[in-house]
């Protein structure tokens, strides 16, 4: 047996639902420690980073789903869609931590977007995220039908540069972290239009 058939039948006695139980307790945690003062002087911006850059990391582990099937044969299908909600759910927490614990005014954060343009990126991406999260359930898919389904889903290219972008234009001064980040993406999407591009 082969080590990626070996690791595909430990995955299947895995269920989908251990994504959000844990991605919870993480999320709680990190929570718990910004508010007892156990992260930093700067907790608020300390846990909206750290929301942040999670959610980026769940968003790249959502785009190479199928890219390591093809490449190694280990399959992740089950988990692409508790991924996807679960990256929806992490940066909407870091949203709320931007928008209610550090900006702290409606009036304030529609200035913030139209102001800096990390932000307006920032935004642009989680707004394009809410129409996946709301429809990535078996209704949606029936009611939409497939081909419609996933042409919705192919937001999650769009909103992978917008992130990228954001976390870019987001730090000070040359940081090498979001570069990486940025390079990974275009990466899997060059991958993916690739195996796009039909064959002669």
């Amino acid at each position: 047996m082969s080590i990626s058939a070996t690791i595909n039948g430990a995955l299947r006695k895995v269920p989908a639902r251990s994504i959000y139980v844990v991605a919870s307790i993480w999320v709680v945690w990190q929570f718990y420690l910004a508010a007892t003062n156990q992260i930093g002087p700067e907790p608020i911006n300390t846990l909206e980073r750290t929301y942040g850059e999670m959610g980026l990391k769940l968003l790249i582990a959502g785009l190479l789903v199928t890219p390591l099937r093809n490449w190694t044969g280990i399959n992740l299908i089950k988990f692409r869609r508790a991924l996807g909600v679960t990256t929806f759910f992490v940066i909407l927490a870091h949203f709320l931590v931007w928008a209610v614990l550090d900006v702290q005014t409606f009036a304030r954060v529609w200035t913030e977007i139209v102001k800096r343009k990390y932000v307006t990126v920032g935004m642009a991406a989680f707004v394009l995220l809410i129409p996946l999260a709301a429809t990535s359930n078996n209704l949606s898919i029936r009611k939409m039908g497939p081909l419609a389904w996933r042409k919705l889903h192919k937001l999650v290219y769009p909103i992978a540069i917008l992130a990228g972008v954001h976390f870019l234009w987001l730090v000070k001064g040359f940081q090498i972290e979001p570069i990486v980040y940025m390079a990974i993406i275009l990466g899997l999407l060059a991958v993916r239009l690739k195996w796009a591009r039909p064959t002669k």
